[in-house]
């Protein structure tokens, strides 16, 4: 029998989790960076997302960050931006629920970003009543169900 002689499989390659027990250091954007929201995501290593300055760019998430860092929709994420392609940008950063509220609390993310939901987002005041397929059940229709 042939002896193994690798160093483990496609779990060892995953990286750990170990974001999750230190605070690292807040990290604010600079020239040819912007802040971002996924909206979704493409596979191959690409996500969609919406920049805080109004343009809807392709981004590829980089090497480094590939099968360690785990991106979703509605996450934030710093990008780098490319001069030679506007439409184009890459992933630096995915940025921790708490540090994108922080951001927030900072004023470097406007007032109109929805943090901690995905892209469809939770319910607000406007979008309960008729025509939006929610149903409003008042408190006597609950106890009699």
């Amino acid at each position: 029998m042939p002896k193994n002689k690798g160093k483990g499989g496609k779990n060892r390659k995953r990286g750990k989790n170990e974001a999750d027990d230190d605070k690292r250091e807040l990290v604010f954007k600079e020239d040819g960076q912007e802040y971002a929201q996924v909206l979704r995501m493409l596979g191959n290593g690409r996500c969609e997302a919406m920049c805080i300055d109004g343009a809807k760019r392709l981004c590829h998430i980089r090497g480094k960050m590939h099968k360690k860092v785990w991106i979703a929709a509605g996450d934030v994420i710093l990008v780098g931006l490319r001069d030679y392609q506007d439409d184009k940008a890459d992933v630096i950063l995915k940025y921790m629920p708490d540090e994108a509220r922080l951001l927030k609390a900072y004023g470097e993310l406007p007032e109109s970003t929805r943090l901690n939901e995905g892209v469809a987002g939770g319910l607000d005041d406007e979008d309960v009543g008729e025509g939006n397929g929610y149903f409003d059940f008042a408190e006597d229709e609950i106890v009699n169900i």
